[in-house]
């Protein structure tokens, strides 16, 4: 239909393009489109044809101005395609004017079209240079958003980066990692895919298998691509794949029973109500283009009079298949031969059941129908004038389609409810419908709308689903679709050789480390005073260990402390009872009782060891227990040395009791005792022991002990109690075999015995003894050379004392011949 201002439009009504053989002696025949038609493809150049009428019939829009259009079939060929792109923008007089006044009026300002990617690719190359708009409806590769290769390209159907990005996230949202994806060979499916990947790589998902093809691919070829979706072990299938490829892989699909699939769909089609004939694929999901209701529609598309069906032989060939008849003689000769009937005029349109007819679901036809209403109002602009409250359009004004260019970057209206505008890309803005197949009562498949994608939302906000679903093979249940099972808290993931990122075995924690999530990468360390559960999901604190008067063993050394501590008051008692009895007044009975004076101290002093480590108990336990051992050993020496000293005493001449006599003895042991006490106090200044937490001798749990501060001070406290007990040790085995009763030299020697057999066994002991235990080891030790001091020397003198009372004479003690 001609007009002052024509618009192109291309649209794939049939699949195919006749092949043409090439014998170079003679001229080719024309190209030409061959194949069944295509009932939605015819739909969209009818509404297209709507809403130029919509326009002229319009005050408000381009008010006396009638536009005109020129509708061609691409035939989803790029031959076809730039075929047809030359011809509109070369003009569509049929006449060549050689004169400088040619006219323009058959020029196209825009062109609408084409519905595939890749045909649209060649026709935006081809009318680019010349300024030529081109919106298209259906295009939707992301690579058409390029404004240095494609700058007079617009389209009124988002990008397919919009769409990769949604797939992605709802295959994400799902927990959906191990895929199969499809697509065809073509700029749409291979652009369309490599943005889901890219988008689904980052996500985390991983691929099976990615497998192209194209519907003109020899039949081996979608056969093999057909028997890897049935081999594989990926449950969820993404399709990125134009609707006459998709019909061919279904078609193959169904021709042998194979394990059901998830689909998942791109709106080319997800959305063809064609294509839901395919019942083995009811619980697909997919995004769509938004629903919508335009009024007249409808009526417009089945107002076709037999004469305008008779004119047009495209209507004609839809006619003679949609009822199968032939229609007067203008039959096609494909049709001659298979339609043995005649159209006997009672046909009725309005009846058919065709995609053709269908206005349910208005998805793609509407982003025609806003394509027209979006090159009218860039006319608009660029003629018309407003002046006060009316429209002035001129129509003789020489228009070129750079200006309508121009016009259309800054167009922004709404039309059927909807907003129309492109961004400096020429897109429109990404929103989407998320679609189901459902299976009906009737057993037919039903598009369901269940969600809305909305890219201009925030982040994490676009998604949403506001209806149930159903999923393969009619289940409520999310089908799983991953390589490898999630891995529990406590686990973490380790990567299968040779495998992508998906496919994993699942491995213990270490000791000492956690996971707390499910599918973690890693395990971490519990900080240092926790320690994880059985599971090694948590970290719970540590046990906290040290030597307790609530234990046993606490409670045992405890009661042998405070047992020795009483033993040690009884024979205080005992000898202070018995005080002028001659065996005591024999013994050195002053240094006697300091000696268990000393003793006392040394079994109480066993006590700080237990309990808590605080930071006066650290100091006093070892200050107290060097202390009160030297002055111990200190009394006991001189025990000893006055044994020596008495017996040379005895010798003709000799008077060395002199310097030995009580005030020496104090002397000597509090001259011994002043060192230990020196020392003491040089490491309580210098570097005093401290409380202090032990994590490293036991990983599970925590000892409190008590730190040395200074290991050198600690073991010049117990080497001067060695050197001390070694130096009575040797005089008490000089003076043993002494043949005086009231000799102490023999049990003396014995305890000292003990005495140092007990602390040389200590040292291996207590640097060996883990935890408590080594508490525990010095305990010991404290109270076994305290028994053996306190059992050998006094124990003997005691029992005579009680039980042997007539060998506690002095003449008993004064016979030489019996000991």
């Amino acid at each position: 239909m001609d007009g002052d201002y024509v618009i192109g439009g291309v649209f794939s009504i049939h699949h195919y393009i006749h092949t043409v053989e090439h014998n170079y002696t003679t001229l080719p025949e024309p190209l030409r489109c061959t194949g069944s038609i295509i009932s939605r493809e015819l739909r969209f150049s009818r509404a297209m044809i709507f809403a130029i009428e919509e326009i002229n019939n319009s005050t408000k829009l381009l008010p006396g101005i009638r536009l005109g259009y020129q509708i061609h079939d691409a035939c989803a060929s790029v031959v076809m395609a730039v075929h047809v792109a030359f011809q509109l923008s070369n003009g569509l007089d049929p006449v060549f004017y050689t004169g400088d006044n040619c006219s323009q009026s058959g020029t196209v300002m825009a062109i609408i079209g084409e519905s595939g990617s890749t045909p649209s690719i060649s026709m935006s190359r081809v009318i680019g240079p010349f300024n030529i708009p081109q919106v298209s409806h259906f295009a939707t590769c992301a690579c058409l958003s390029n404004k240095q290769e494609y700058p007079s390209f617009f389209r009124t159907i988002p990008s397919d980066q919009f769409q990769a990005d949604a797939l992605a996230k709802l295959v994400k949202h799902f927990g959906w990692t191990w895929i199969g994806a499809v697509r065809s060979d073509s700029d749409y499916g291979n652009n369309g895919m490599a943005s889901f990947l890219d988008a689904a790589h980052k996500e985390g998902i991983c691929v099976e298998y990615s497998e192209s093809f194209y519907r003109t691919d020899p039949h081996n070829k979608i056969q093999k691509v057909a028997d890897v979706i049935r081999r594989s072990t990926a449950m969820v299938v993404v399709a990125f794949v134009s609707v006459g490829d998709m019909r061919i892989l279904l078609e193959e699909l169904s021709q042998e029973p194979s394990p059901h699939r998830q689909w998942i769909g791109s709106e080319s089609w997800v959305t063809d109500a064609d294509m839901l004939r395919f019942t083995f694929c009811a619980g697909t999901i997919g995004f769509g283009i938004q629903q919508s209701v335009i009024l007249g529609l409808r009526d417009f598309l089945l107002d076709l009079s037999p004469t305008e069906v008779a004119e047009s032989p495209v209507l004609t060939e839809f006619w003679e298949d949609a009822f199968k008849c032939r229609l007067g003689k203008k039959n096609c000769e494909h049709f001659s031969t298979m339609l043995p009937s005649a159209c006997d005029g009672t046909e009725d349109i309005k009846k058919l059941k065709s995609p053709y007819t269908d206005t349910s679901q208005l998805r793609i036809t509407n982003m025609v129908y806003k394509a027209v209403y979006a090159i009218a109002h860039a006319i608009h602009n660029a003629v018309c004038q407003k002046t006060n409250s009316t429209t002035h359009c001129d129509k003789l004004t020489m228009t070129e389609s750079k200006q309508i260019l121009a016009q259309m970057k800054k167009v922004n209206f709404s039309q059927n409810g909807y907003d129309v505008s492109f961004d400096a890309n020429g897109d429109p803005v990404a929103r989407y419908e998320l679609v189901n197949w459902q299976k009906s009562k009737s057993g037919s498949i039903e598009l369901v709308t269940v969600g809305l994608y909305d890219a201009s939302l925030p982040v994490g906000q676009e998604f949403h689903i506001n209806k149930n679903l159903t999923w393969v093979e009619n289940s409520t249940q999310v089908p799983s679709s991953v390589c490898s099972d999630s891995c529990p808290p406590g686990t973490r993931k380790v990567l299968q050789k040779g495998k992508p990122i998906c496919c994993y075995d699942c491995v213990r924690c270490p000791e000492g480390e956690i996971s707390n999530a499910t599918d973690s990468p890693d395990c971490f360390p519990c900080p240092k005073e926790f320690w994880p559960n059985a599971e090694r999901n948590i970290c719970f604190p540590k046990p906290v260990e040290f030597l307790s008067y609530n234990e046993v063993l606490g409670i045992i050394l405890a009661a042998f402390s405070v047992g020795g501590a009483c033993l040690a008051v009884i024979t205080a008692a005992v000898f202070f009872r018995h005080r002028t009895s001659p065996i005591v007044r024999a013994n050195n009975s002053e240094l006697s009782f300091l000696l268990l004076f000393s003793l006392t101290l040394c079994f109480l002093c066993s006590l700080t060891f237990i309990g808590t480590p605080s930071e006066w108990s650290c100091m006093l336990r070892h200050t107290a227990f060097g202390i009160t051992f030297v002055l111990c050993i200190s009394c006991v020496l001189g025990k000893t040395i006055v044994v020596l000293m008495a017996f040379k005493a005895t010798l003709p001449g000799s008077n060395v009791m002199k310097w030995f006599g009580p005030p020496q003895q104090r002397m000597t042991v509090v001259s011994f005792t002043f060192i230990q006490v020196l020392i003491c106090t040089i490491w309580l200044v210098l570097s005093p022991p401290f409380p202090m937490k032990n994590l490293t001798i036991y990983k599970e749990r925590i000892i409190l002990e008590c730190a040395l501060g200074s290991a050198v001070g600690f073991w010049a406290v117990l080497g001067y109690i060695g050197l001390l007990a070694v130096f009575c040790f040797v005089l008490a085995v000089l003076a043993r075999k002494l043949p005086d009763n009231f000799n102490e030299a023999k049990l003396i020697t014995f305890s000292m015995l003990i005495f140092c057999a007990v602390w040389i066994t200590f040292i291996p002991a207590y640097v060996s003894s883990p935890g408590k235990f080594t508490v525990a080891v010095e305990i010991f030790a404290i109270l076994a050379s305290s028994f053996g001091l306190i059992l050998c020397i006094f124990a003997p003198k005691c029992f005579i004392i009680l039980f042997k009372p007539e060998k506690n004479t002095k003449k008993h003690l004064m016979n030489k011949n019996q000991y």
